[in-house]
C-alpha cells in the first residue's frame, strides 16, 4: 500500500501538540521551583482540585490503542462495545467507594505502601516489582503500536514519532512532576475530543448523514448490541463485557498506582471522588465517539473493505486510512487526528513514567534511605523519571522486534491487573487473611491468568466464538497485495477449545478470583490473621451495608477488627461514609489515637483537608 504522506500543515498541527505539552512542563518547573520537595513533585503537594484530575484520569486510560483500536473493533464486530458504559460505571463506583477511601485515609503515596501496612514488606516488594515490569512493557507497546499503524498509512516517520513521544513525555515529567502531567493530560484530553468530533462530523457527511450511517450499520448487523448468551468462550457478549470488563478495568483503575496517585493528590477526599465521577463522564464521551467512529467507518467502507481487499495490512490501520481518505483535500486535519491519537499515547506514557518514579522512590529508595533531604529527594525523583522515560522508549524499540507478541503484550495489563485486584481485595475486604495467604494468592492468580492468556495466544479461539461480521469487497479495485495466509496449528489439544478459548475479558476475573480463593484457603491453613492486630482504617467493612439491622452480626463479620473505636466508627455505623453527598470527608491518616495531630479539620464542614500528618504507628 502506498502511504498518503503528510503535508506541511499536518506537521505544524502535530508539532503544536508536542510544543504545548513541553511548555506546560517548563511552566510548572519555573512556577514550583521554590517548592522543591519530593511530595510536591510526585503528588502535587496533595492540593489538586477535581477538574484537571478528572480530565487527566480520562486521558491517561484512553490511549492511542483506544483511539485506533475501538473504532476498528466496532467496524469488524459491531457496536456491542458500547456495553462497556456499564462496566465503566461499576468500576468508578467500586473505586471511589471501596478502594479510594482506604488509600486516601491511610496517608500513603504509593499504593503498595498499603500492602506493607496490611501485610509485610515481602508482599509489598513482590507487588511493586510485578507492577514495574508490567508497566514498562505495556508503555513500550503503547508507544510503538500506534506509531507503526500511523506510519504505514500516513507515511508519518515511525522512529521519529516513537522517540519524540519518549523525549517529550520524559521532558515534562522530569521538569514539572505530577502537576505538569495532570495539566498536560487535561490539554491532551481536549485535543482527543476535538480530533474525534472532526472525524465524526466529516465522516458522517461523507457517508450521507447520521441516518444513513445507522441504516447501513443496521443492514450490516452492526447494531446488534445486547447479546445475552452466557457462554464465557464468546468474545463479546453482554456478560463478558459488563462482568469481565468490570474486572479488567477495576484492575487497571481501582488499585493502579497511576489512578490512585492522581486521586490522593486532591485536596480532600470529596474532591478525589468528584474527580472519579466526572472522569466517568469523560470515559462515556470517548467511548461513544469511538463507537460512532467505527459505525461511520463501516458505512463508508461497506462495499469495499480496505483490510480484506489488501489495501491495508492490519485492522489497526483502518482508522488512520479512513482519516486520510475523508480529509484528503483538507491539509492540517489529518495532523489533528494524529495529534488526537498521540494525545492518548502521551498521556498514558507520562502517567506511567510518573507512577513508576513514585513507586520506586517510595517503595525502594525511601525504605533504604529514610532520612534524605527534600532537595536530594526531589533530584532523585527527577532522575527516576528520566530513567523510566529512557526504559519505556527503549521498550518501544524492543516491541518492534516482537512481531506477533505485541498483541500479547497489550493484554499483560489485564493479566497482571486481575491478580493485583485480588491481592488488594484480600487486604481490604478480608481481615483474617495473613501475609502468607496474600503472597500465595498473588502467585496463584498470576499463574492462572498467564496460563489462560498465553494459551489463548498460542491457540486462538475458533471463529465460531469470535463471530467477526461479514465485510464486502464487491466494489473494490483489488490491489496486487494478497492477505498473508494465517498459520493454522494442525493439532489442537482438547483444552484449547475450552480453557484457552475463554474470552480475553475474563483473564482479569480469573486472576482476581483465583488470587482471592487461594489467599483465603492458604490463610486458614497457615493460621489466619487476628483482627485485633489490624488497623481499622486498612479495612473497608462492607458487611455494614448488609448487616445494618444487627450490631451483633456486623461485629461478627468484622473478624475482631476494632471498627467501633473512635469517630471513624461512628460514621461507619450510621452508614454516612457510604452515602454520596453527606459532606463527610476524612483526611489522610490513621485513627485518632495513632496520630500526633490531625491538622486542617473544619468543624463547620465536618471535613479534613489533605495536609501532611505525622504517623507514630509503625507496622
Amino acid at each position: 500500500m502506498e502511504a498518503k504522506n503528510f503535508v506541511v500543515w499536518d506537521y505544524v498541527v502535530f508539532a503544536a501538540l508536542f510544543i504545548i505539552s513541553s511548555g506546560i512542563g517548563v511552566f510548572f518547573a519555573i512556577k514550583e521551583r521554590k517548592k522543591a520537595t519530593s511530595r510536591e513533585f510526585l503528588v502535587g503537594g496533595r492540593q489538586m482540585s477535581f477538574g484537571p484530575v478528572a480530565l487527566s484520569l480520562t486521558a491517561s486510560f484512553m490511549s492511542a490503542v483506544t483511539v485506533l483500536g475501538t473504532p476498528s473493533d466496532v467496524y469488524r464486530f459491531g457496536a456491542s462495545f458500547v456495553v462497556f458504559f456499564i462496566a465503566y460505571t461499576f468500576v468508578i463506583i467500586f473505586t471511589s467507594e471501596l478502594f479510594l477511601p482506604v488509600f486516601y485515609r491511610s496517608g500513603i503515596t504509593s499504593t503498595y505502601e498499603y500492602l506493607q501496612l496490611r501485610f509485610n514488606k515481602l508482599v509489598r516488594y513482590a507487588a511493586t516489582v510485578i507492577y514495574i515490569l508490567q508497566t514498562i512493557l505495556y508503555t513500550g507497546v503503547v508507544v510503538y503500536a500506534p506509531a507503526l499503524a500511523l506510519n504505514q498509512v500516513t507515511g508519518f516517520d515511525l522512529w521519529g514519532s516513537v522517540f519524540a513521544t519518549g523525549i517529550v513525555c520524559t521532558f515534562y515529567c522530569t521538569l514539572g512532576g505530577l502537576k505538569a502531567v495532570v495539566w498536560t493530560d487535561a490539554f491532551q484530553m481536549v485535543v482527543m475530543i476535538v480530533g474525534f468530533l472532526t472525524v465524526l462530523i466529516q465522516g458522517s457527511s461523507h457517508a450521507g448523514g447520521l441516518h444513513n450511517v445507522l441504516e447501513h450499520s443496521r443492514n450490516g448487523s452492526r447494531l446488534h448490541i445486547f447479546d445475552f448468551d452466557v457462554d464465557p468462550l464468546r468474545r463479546h457478549t453482554f456478560w463478558t463485557i459488563s462482568v469481565g470488563g468490570t474486572f479488567t478495568w477495576l484492575g487497571i483503575y481501582g488499585v493502579n498506582q497511576s489512578t490512585i496517585q492522581r486521586c490522593i493528590s486532591c485536596k480532600t477526599e470529596k474532591h478525589a471522588k468528584l474527580a472519579l465521577y466526572f472522569n466517568l463522564l469523560g470515559l462515556w464521551i470517548i467511548l461513544l465517539c469511538a463507537v460512532f467512529s467505527g459505525l461511520i467507518m463501516y458505512s463508508y467502507f461497506k462495499d469495499c473493505d480496505p483490510w480484506t481487499s489488501g489495501i491495508i495490512s492490519a485492522p489497526d490501520q483502518l482508522m488512520p486510512y479512513f482519516v486520510m481518505e475523508i480529509f484528503a483535500t483538507m491539509p492540517g486535519l489529518p495532523g489533528l487526528f494524529v495529534a488526537c491519537a498521540f494525545s492518548g499515547t502521551l498521556s498514558t506514557v507520562a502517567a506511567s513514567i510518573n507512577a513508576l518514579a513514585t513507586v520506586t522512590f517510595e517503595d525502594f529508595v525511601k525504605s533504604y534511605f529514610p532520612r534524605l533531604s527534600d532537595k536530594l529527594s526531589t533530584w532523585i525523583s527527577k532522575g527516576l523519571c528520566l530513567l523510566f522515560g529512557v526504559l519505556c522508549t527503549s521498550m518501544a524499540v524492543a516491541a518492534s522486534l516482537m512481531g506477533g507478541v505485541v498483541q500479547a503484550a497489550l493484554s499483560i495489563h489485564g493479566m497482571c491487573g486481575g491478580p493485583m485486584l485480588g491481592l488488594f481485595s484480600l487486604g481490604i475486604l478480608f481481615p483474617f487473611v495473613n501475609w502468607k495467604g496474600a503472597l500465595g494468592g498473588l502467585l496463584s492468580g498470576i499463574t492462572l491468568s498467564f496460563w489462560v492468556g498465553i494459551g489463548g495466544f498460542i491457540y486462538p479461539a475458533p471463529a465460531s466464538k469470535t463471530w467477526p461480521l461479514p465485510l464486502s469487497t464487491e466494489q473494490c479495485v483489488l490491489s496486487n497485495e494478497t492477505e498473508p495466509a494465517s498459520t493454522v496449528l494442525t493439532s489442537r489439544p482438547a483444552i484449547a477449545d475450552t480453557w484457552y478459548s475463554l474470552s480475553y475479558l475474563y483473564y482479569s476475573a480469573v486472576g482476581c478470583l483465583g488470587c482471592v480463593a487461594a489467599g483465603i484457603i492458604i490463610s486458614f491453613l497457615t493460621g489466619h490473621q487476628s483482627g485485633q492486630d489490624v488497623q481499622p482504617l486498612l479495612i473497608r467493612p462492607v458487611c455494614n451495608l448488609f448487616c445494618f439491622w444487627s450490631k451483633k452480626y456486623k461485629m461478627l463479620c468484622w473478624c475482631g477488627v476494632q471498627h467501633d473505636s473512635g469517630t471513624e466508627q461512628e460514621n461507619l455505623e450510621n452508614g454516612s461514609t457510604w452515602k454520596q453527598g453527606d459532606g463527610s470527608v476524612l483526611q489522610n491518616g490513621f485513627k485518632q489515637e495513632s496520630l500526633v495531630q490531625l491538622p486542617g479539620y473544619d468543624p463547620k464542614d465536618k471535613s479534613y483537608t489533605n495536609m501532611a500528618i505525622e504517623k507514630v504507628t509503625h507496622f
